[in-house]
């Protein structure tokens, strides 16, 4: 359909239904109405009327699974109404723009890895139209213009919905939607791994491209097992809060880092290439010896991962046996664990800076025994999730704002959809 077109029925309210259906929240309609609209002006403005394609990408929320993942551990994690949305055509030569700025050097005809490139969207761009080329799928030059609202920094894995949005626009464009969500998925862990420069597991990219909510087990990477739980929080008398604290991921690579290496140090000593195959006695057995050679923090996060591991397995239970009371200690159980053992609560390179720690704390002080909280996602930086009670919400978001500003606290409402075709 063409631009003009799509703006009209967008005005009209002829797509409220579809986005109602992404979005969830009825009182989201008029500015994801706006949203639309002002995305295809844009599109029309940089390009013309051209025949296009509109696609939406989520952000994502981990449940439980606090780096097991990149460990073949387990994870649940779910695709939130935050996303990147593209307006997208065919054309001769590559432009895209991602909330408003040029993706320079990119074309269809270049998709080598260049270490100059690094740590940039063009990077990610070109690794997975490698994938794609690598596994004998089309890919071709287009024209494209994105928006997010999925927060920067945040550990709502803004990186990898772009990731798998390159990934669904080069499937709907050049493959006729036949390519699966998780190949989609992998392709864009791998050019977050190998050309960005950026060691992570595949949970982020798995979230973003499922929808809904995901129990993933990655005993073998190659081939994600994938339970699709159907559970609404809000039916049950919670909601998820995101708490935006500020700060950027865009730094903390290198903390990152330090937790696969030393998990993988862990690892090595038992002859394992990840810590899933370890078990906690023989860490527990030969902790002196362990911690003489890779230090206290390395066995520490070690066993972090393997109880992490029970956990989501516990939380998946809880799920299926509408256990909410059960999830919500297992919540706050791994949230402790993330804090005391993992420690990604605050980067030991700046530890006059913790605003996590400190939302934490005041979440705590709120927060009754039947909610929880924890630090969310990658962590060092960025937000902390909240289960919070449907009667408690407008109290804790105001309380919480006062310290962390306007908006900070966000409802979130779970998306089914994941990487999709929306027009």
């Amino acid at each position: 359909m063409n631009v003009k077109t799509l703006i009209n029925n967008f005005k009209s309210g002829s797509y409220d239904g579809i986005l109602l259906d992404y979005y969830v929240d009825e009182s989201l309609l008029n500015y994801q109405r706006k949203r639309y609209v002002n995305l295809l002006n844009e599109y029309l403005d940089k390009f013309g009327d051209d025949e296009v394609v509109v696609l939406s990408v989520p952000g994502r929320s981990e449940i439980t699974g606090n780096h097991t993942d990149h460990q073949h551990g387990c994870v649940l994690a779910c695709s939130i109404n935050l996303d990147i949305i593209c307006v997208a055509s065919k054309a001769a030569k590559m432009e895209v723009y991602s909330n408003g700025q040029f993706i320079s050097n990119i074309s269809a005809e270049d998709t080598e890895f260049n270490p100059k490139q690094q740590h940039t969207s063009a990077a990610l761009c070109k690794g997975v139209m490698y994938c794609f080329k690598q596994a004998g799928y089309k890919i071709g030059n287009y024209r494209a213009v994105m928006r997010s609202d999925v927060l920067v920094g945040s550990g709502l894995s803004s990186s990898a919905a772009f990731e798998v949005m390159i990934g669904n626009i080069l499937n709907t464009l050049f493959n006729e939607g036949k390519v699966g969500k998780v190949e989609i998925a992998k392709f864009s862990q791998y050019a977050e791994n190998k050309f960005f420069g950026k060691p992570c597991g595949l949970m982020d990219q798995c979230a973003c491209a499922l929808g809904g909510i995901a129990y993933i087990d990655f005993n073998d990477p190659a081939d994600p097992q994938i339970e699709q739980v159907n559970f609404n929080f809000k039916e049950h008398g919670y909601s998820l809060c995101i708490v935006n604290t500020g700060g950027s991921h865009s730094k903390l690579t290198g903390e990152y880092a330090a937790i696969t290496d030393e998990m993988k140090l862990i690892a090595n000593f038992f002859n394992e290439d990840f810590l899933r195959y370890v078990t906690p006695s023989q860490i527990i057995n030969n902790a002196k010896l362990l911690r003489d050679n890779y230090g206290d923090r390395a066995v520490m996060r070690a066993l972090h991962m393997l109880y992490e591991n029970e956990r989501v397995n516990k939380q998946l239970e809880n799920l299926h046996n509408d256990d909410i009371l059960g999830f919500i200690r297992t919540i706050n159980e791994s949230g402790n664990s993330s804090y005391k053992y993992l420690q990604n609560v605050y980067s030991s390179a700046d530890p006059v800076h913790q605003p996590i720690a400190l939302a934490l704390q005041l979440s705590e002080q709120f927060l009754d025994d039947e909610e929880a909280c924890r630090v969310h996602g990658g962590g060092f930086a960025g937000t902390i999730q909240a289960f919070v009670k449907n009667e408690h919400v407008s109290a804790y978001k105001k309380y919480i704002e006062k310290v962390f500003g306007e908006d900070s606290c966000i409802v979130m409402q779970i998306n089914n959809h994941g990487s999709d075709r929306v027009i």
